[in-house]
């Protein structure tokens, strides 16, 4: 039988375990931040209808999800976990309490193109709120505020939230008589992927040279936030433009309110999220000193999102961590310590078969303290056995031979200082830290 050279397709992550801790454990730090803020859980489907995936994907999304194969050919993987959520939300309309918190952490696919950090199956870590009829739009700043604190808790603290409104954009788009202006918020979205230059041609093309300038000066401005809402504020424009920098200047307000600073807040009229269902809000969000990684959480507000499965209306906010993606760039630019999420406290070493009854009984009484513990029960030499308490990156080994089990003692090593002592049972917990 010929054999298989194990290999994974391109464009999926899969860790060795102890990146796996370390992964694991942002994605529970931000799932705990998420919980605290009351967010309920919920699990959609891997697999979706295509009719709900094409409903309202939109942009370039909707030529990278990836159909399943299959006599019917109507069922797709999902691309992210919002469309699955308005699809949810209808389906289970009298079943759920308005306004709906919910969040996901789960994996989705798309076809991206092959790339260092690009993925083709990935986590998002999601929260959205979820009205009926109506979303107050303080409930666009507090997102931004579980998200500031998720990523303070990661020790993240520096990071920053760019800020817009669709509403401000399109109203503007719409004084330069743009009516169609979904191919300029898409061109301006990939701005920073694909330069000034290249994002003046391609507008050009779209709505003229004449226009073309006035729309780029009008999106880079070095104001800072209250002065720019008071520039926005001054321009005579139309009535959805006025809506879009009210609400905009709601949303500064009370994102300082809920106690993010001033100085992780920048409004920034460039910000205009791709994905066609944002109709408000938008965020994208930055580390400091790291903007070149890419925005590692972003979002907005979607009025209609569930337009095409329920004649309710159903307006919601969302942000979400691009968690895989942001977990690579981290290990890249060393962001994390990889032995910071160590499993292992205290490993328990029998130094022989006949010492391992004792053994389990030192085990238990770690695993009472609280401690994690594990037992190392393979047959082997002492240093064949030290060798696996280093790689595991035990903090402490506790060896037990004929000796501490003819006193009933514990022998505890430090594994980084290598200094060890031999104490009683009674009294050996305490050399634990």
């Amino acid at each position: 039988m010929d054999i298989v050279k194990p290999s994974t397709i391109a464009g999926v992550m899969e860790l060795l375990p102890e990146e796996q801790v370390v992964f694991d454990s942002i994605k529970n730090t931000i799932e705990e931040t998420f919980r605290d803020y009351q967010f309920s859980p919920i699990d959609t489907p891997v697999i979706e209808k295509n009719e709900i995936l094409f409903a309202k994907g939109g942009g370039e999304t909707e030529k990278q999800i990836f159909e399943i194969a299959s006599e019917s050919k109507d069922m797709s993987l999902r691309f992210d976990l919002t469309v699955p959520l308005a699809r949810y939300v209808a389906e289970h309309f009298s079943n759920l309490n308005f306004p709906f918190k919910r969040y996901q952490i789960a994996k989705v696919y798309r076809g991206e193109r092959n790339q260092k950090g690009r993925y083709k199956e990935f986590y998002q870590a999601d929260i959205d709120i979820i009205g009926h009829n109506e979303l107050a739009i303080e409930n666009d700043a507090l997102l931004a505020r579980v998200i500031y604190e998720a990523f303070s808790r990661m020790d993240f603290p520096n990071i920053t939230f760019h800020i817009n409104n669709r509403k401000l954009l399109n109203g503007f788009f719409n004084s330069l008589d743009i009516e169609d202006t979904t191919e300029v918020l898409r061109t301006i979205d990939k701005k920073d992927k694909i330069g000034i230059d290249k994002t003046r041609e391609l507008l050009t093309e779209i709505i003229g040279e004449e226009k073309t300038a006035t729309t780029l000066d009008f999106l880079e401005s070095d104001l800072k936030n209250t002065a720019l809402i008071t520039e926005l504020e001054a321009f005579d424009g139309n009535d959805l433009y006025k809506e879009g920098v009210l609400e905009l200047k709601y949303v500064h307000g009370y994102m300082v309110k809920f106690g993010i600073p001033d100085s992780s807040i920048k409004i920034d009229l460039a910000i205009t999220r791709g994905l066609d269902y944002y109709t408000s809000t938008v965020y994208e969000t930055f580390i400091n000193g790291y903007e070149s990684i890419g925005s590692v959480c972003s979002g907005g507000r979607y009025d209609n999102l569930a337009s095409n499965f329920s004649k309710q209306a159903l307006p919601g906010v969302g942000m979400s961590i691009g968690l895989t993606r942001l977990f690579y760039q981290f290990m890249e630019l060393g962001l994390v310590d990889e032995n910071k999420s160590g499993q292992t406290d205290v490993l328990v070493l029998p130094m022989g078969e006949s010492y391992t009854f004792y053994s389990i009984d030192i085990l238990n009484m770690l695993k009472e303290a609280g401690m994690r513990a594990d037992i190392y029960l393979e047959r082997g030499k002492f240093k064949k056995k030290m060798n696996y308490a280093d790689k595991i990156g035990a903090k402490y080994a506790l060896i037990l031979g004929e000796e501490e089990f003819n006193k009933l003692d514990v022998t505890v090593k430090n594994m980084e200082t290598g200094d060890q002592v031999t104490v009683s049972v009674d009294e050996f917990l305490k050399y634990l830290d």
